[in-house]
């Protein structure tokens, strides 16, 4: 009986051979590598990544899917966690596997975000992430300083990943096909984030406040977290919007406000 895909789990199958091919091109699994998928549903990458590694994890929330991934060639090399990925403990998984985790997926857009800060806060476990995601999210997890899709995500994740936008991926290539396009983003986390791990929670509160209201300077957007004065001194004019603002500059404003907190 064919899988029907779950709004609640906002699920759309990846069926497009070639564009499957060009992803596990991307990620180059190799027989070592400690590879993780989340949201395998029907194993459109599962499989071609299995004939390439020793042993793969994958979590899944789905426990439909379990049985037609456990019908898989080479699905003894496989590793099911029934589980939530925002729930999952990744450092877990890691210290188990003992080497730095490569995790893949094609992400449901409701989640994206939100599972993305989550493996932020496990950084230190990953050695990279390829992700398929709604085309606007990578365009924002990509945008430079001064651009429109410039902002809270953009910042908070080249704070501790280099980003690169790889490939779009249009909605035929699903079933069923979304509205939008996709595209596939690969973020390594860096040797030295920019951000220190122990600022990484009052940075992302303070970017939700800095880009509340986009069109507000910095002095009217962080009025009663820093003043004028205290913006001038970390080298930033208060007179800003917090778009034209880089990475690096949040970063001295995060170490401001918990310096003066």
């Amino acid at each position: 009986m064919q899988h029907r895909a779950r709004k609640r789990f906002g699920q759309n199958f990846l069926h497009d051979a070639n564009i499957i091919g060009k992803i596990v091109s991307a990620i180059q699994p190799a027989e070592h590598d400690a590879l993780v998928e989340i949201g395998p549903g029907l194993g459109a990458l599962t499989a071609p990544a299995l004939e390439r590694v020793e042993h793969m994890d994958a979590v899944e929330l789905d426990r439909d899917l379990i049985p037609k991934l456990q019908t898989l060639d080479h699905a003894e090399r496989l590793t099911i966690h029934e589980c939530d990925a925002l729930k999952f403990d990744f450092a877990a998984l890691g210290k188990l596997r003992d080497k730095p985790l490569r995790v893949i997926g094609n992400l449901p857009y409701n989640i994206s975000s939100p599972l993305i800060f989550h493996l932020l806060h496990n950084a230190e476990c990953i050695q990279d992430m390829h992700f398929m995601l709604q085309k606007e999210v990578v365009e924002r997890l990509a945008a430079s300083p001064g651009t429109g899709d410039y902002g809270r995500l953009s910042v908070a994740v080249q704070a501790q990943c280099r980003v690169r936008y790889l490939f779009t991926v249009p909605p035929g290539c699903f079933t069923p096909a979304p509205k939008v396009d996709s595209a596939i983003v690969r973020l390594e986390p860096l040797d030295e984030p920019l951000c220190p791990k122990a600022l990484q929670g009052p940075l992302e509160d303070l970017l939700r406040t800095a880009f509340h209201q986009r069109r507000k300077t910095l002095r009217n957007n962080l009025k009663g977290l820093l003043s004028s004065e205290a913006i001038e001194a970390c080298g930033i004019d208060p007179s800003l919007r917090p778009e034209r603002l880089c990475v690096e500059d949040f970063v001295r404003l995060v170490k401001a406000l918990t310096r003066h907190h």
